[in-house]
This record gives structure tokens, C-alpha cells and sequence, in this order.
């Protein structure tokens, strides 16, 4: 797997949740690439962000049911990387989100 972080981080996600994790506990939320482990992640944020990783948690989020006109489908399953920075750490192009 590419160690690029472009293609491991595909976006942040913010959301009431994350902005409480990130006031909190010094978290941020990424939706990442769905077969990136939690090492190829921590080495990703910091290439990108300039900063220390402290601890990365995964999850994938399971696709929803969804209806198009009478058809049912499925949207897709992906993967979410909930990043804890170390003390006095910051990512400054999301501080005033």
C-alpha cells in the first residue's frame, strides 16, 4: 500500500461530535483510505500536518440501506480514523472551523 498521504487521508470530517473531541481531547476526525492501519494513518497525519501523533482509533462505518426511485440499494462502507494529537499539538487549518 502507498504511503502517500494524500491518498491514505481522503478528507476531515466535522461534525458536533468531532468539534467536541477536538475542544476536549485534542482528537481529529478523518475519513481515511478503507485498508489503511492505524500505523500507515499516524505516519500519514504527520507527514500531512506537521505534528505528533499521540494514538489513532478506526472504525468502518457499515453502509445504509437506500432507495433510489422503487429500487433499494446500499451505499458503500468506509473507514473512520479518530487521531489524538500530543499535549500542545494543534492542526491550525482546522482552528477556526
Amino acid at each position: 500500500m502507498s504511503t502517500d498521504a494524500r491518498l491514505i487521508i481522503k478528507s476531515h470530517l466535522l461534525t458536533e461530535r468531532s468539534t467536541k473531541l477536538k475542544a476536549e481531547n485534542n482528537e481529529y476526525v478523518f475519513e481515511v483510505e478503507r485498508t489503511a492501519t492505524k500505523y500507515t494513518i499516524k505516519k500519514a497525519v504527520e507527514e500531512a500536518f506537521k505534528v505528533k501523533v499521540d494514538s489513532v482509533r478506526t472504525l468502518i462505518v457499515p453502509g445504509k440501506m437506500r432507495r433510489i426511485r422503487r429500487d433499494p440499494g446500499k451505499t458503500s462502507a468506509w473507514k473512520k480514523a479518530i487521531v489524538r494529537l500530543k499535549q500542545g499539538e494543534s492542526i491550525t487549518m482546522f482552528e477556526n472551523v
